[in-house]
């Protein structure tokens, strides 16, 4: 071979291997949101807590990004789920209220028809798409994940203490479970496969049915939403779990769904899928903090769910990708409502432009910029704006705890505290920075001005 074959040869296989390569960057990834319920910052290892052993998700907060200012949409369930599901504040399509915080079995009102959930754009774009777990959307036909872009959906149609015997006191119901207090069904896209869910093994088969869809769609793009319905009271865990951790009750599910998510990376090694797959692992809201130690940690943070304390919206969160996520420990600001747009920009997807979206593209953080991609998060309750961080600051204007009989706080001057240095939110330092104050004031001004009315869903009856 003389030299200018050798140079050909070599051109040739740099442009070849060049080719694989934008061919391999090019090509669609696949989405897995594991969404957990009423799971607090503080109940995590990796997040600091002392005597609960969630070595997988370690390993998955090691390999990839620990997210440690990532919020979600609302501080209780249905409102979360809207946010996730669309990238748009509840606020914007009627499913959050003042007078219901979440969906119940007798609600006549879901995630309208007329919204784009992240399941239905990708589906438009050659993704199947999958709905295991709980949903509490809308339990009407037309408000059912099928409905809403899934191809596929099985589990239950809202929260695991619903359908409860009504002989049986609620608090006692939660506190001291039994399998015979609680008749929610467990479904497979209409059909009801356990007219009585078996709630011990909802964890075990939800992952089942996980690793079962990967293995069936790992030749094609898809999308799963794994929405556990723990360690949301009643806390139920399999046989295997029972006793194994030190925190009790609590611990044992968390550490059944650390096994999960185990479970669930395991099979996209096993099917050659980790390098072009984004797992997402988040939760809804902060720990249940009134049913005491059938309730999550906060950690460090205040307060819990309902609240709009740092500890009912700020969650734990994991990114891991190996291929398409940096690893590292992420300080900027995300939000589940980043999700949706997140998820458009690495499939080369334009976002509707009929609508307004309150989430940003992340992908820059993902692969490892530190240039934040938002600025604000936004804290509602129900209808009503409690709070907004802006920066490293956050404004209280109204102040309530997130259960109880403590009347709600109106701040003719706003709380305002340093969540860098203070993220337990207990010095005030407003009289130090009016400026601030002014600045997120107009912020909010300017965000109320894009809102139009809608029909609150939570309100149908």
């Amino acid at each position: 071979m003389n030299l200018n074959q050798l140079i050909i040869l070599v051109f040739g296989l740099l442009v070849t291997s060049g080719v694989e390569a934008e061919s391999i960057r090019k090509e669609k990834p696949n989405y897995i949101v594991i969404f957990c319920d009423d799971l607090g910052y503080g109940d995590l290892g990796s997040f600091g807590h002392p005597t609960i052993r969630t070595p997988n998700l370690d390993k998955m907060a090691e390999e990839g990004q620990k997210w440690t200012n990532f919020y979600v949409s609302s501080s209780v369930c249905t409102p979360s789920r809207a946010g996730i599901m669309t990238g748009r504040l509840p606020i914007r399509n009627g499913m959050c209220s003042d007078n219901h915080r979440v969906i119940f079995p007798e609600s006549k009102g879901g995630l309208p028809e007329s919204e784009i959930t992240f399941a239905k754009i990708l589906s438009d774009h050659g993704y199947n798409t999958a709905c295991i777990g709980k949903w509490h959307l809308g339990h009407e036909p037309q408000f059912l994940p099928t409905s809403h872009g899934f191809d596929y959906f099985y589990g239950l149609k809202y929260s695991n203490d619903m359908d409860r015997d009504p002989n049986i006191d609620y608090w006692k119901s939660c506190r001291h479970p039994k399998q015979e207090y609680f008749q929610i069904s467990l479904y497979r896209n209409h059909e009801i496969v356990q007219e009585q869910a078996i709630q011990t093994e909802l964890t075990k088969n939800y992952t089942k049915e996980a690793i079962a869809y990967i293995e069936k769609n790992k030749d094609k793009p898809f999308a799963l939403y794994l929405a556990h319905a723990m360690p949301h009271v009643p806390l139920f865990r399999s046989d295997e779990f029972e006793g194994t951790s030190k925190r009790g009750r609590y611990g044992d599910v968390i550490e059944e769904l650390d096994w999960s998510v185990g479970q669930v990376l395991k099979a996209l090694r096993d099917n050659g899928l980790e390098k072009k797959t984004l797992v997402v692992f988040t939760s809804d809201n902060g720990p249940w903090l009134m049913f005491q130690s059938h309730g999550g940690s906060a950690g460090l943070l205040s307060g819990g769910k309902g609240s709009t304390y740092e500890g009912g919206m700020r969650v734990p969160t994991v990114f891991w990708g190996p291929g398409i996520v940096e690893p590292g420990v992420v300080m900027e600001m995300g939000s589940t409502l980043d999700l949706f747009p997140t998820f458009c920009a690495l499939s080369g997807i334009d976002l509707p432009q009929d609508r307004i979206y309150d989430g940003s593209d992340l992908s820059p953080l993902l692969q490892g910029g530190h240039e934040p991609v938002r600025n604000e998060i936004i804290y509602y309750r129900g209808t009503k704006i409690y709070a907004v961080r802006k920066g490293k600051y956050k404004a209280h204007f109204l102040t309530k705890s997130g259960y109880g009989g403590d009347p709600l706080v109106v701040h003719e001057t706003p709380l305002l505290y340093d969540l860098e240095v203070d993220p337990a939110e207990r010095f005030d330092v407003a009289s130090e920075h009016p400026d601030i104050i002014e600045e997120i004031k107009t912020f909010v001004d300017a965000h109320r001005s894009t809102l139009k009315p809608v029909t609150n869903q939570l309100d149908l009856y």
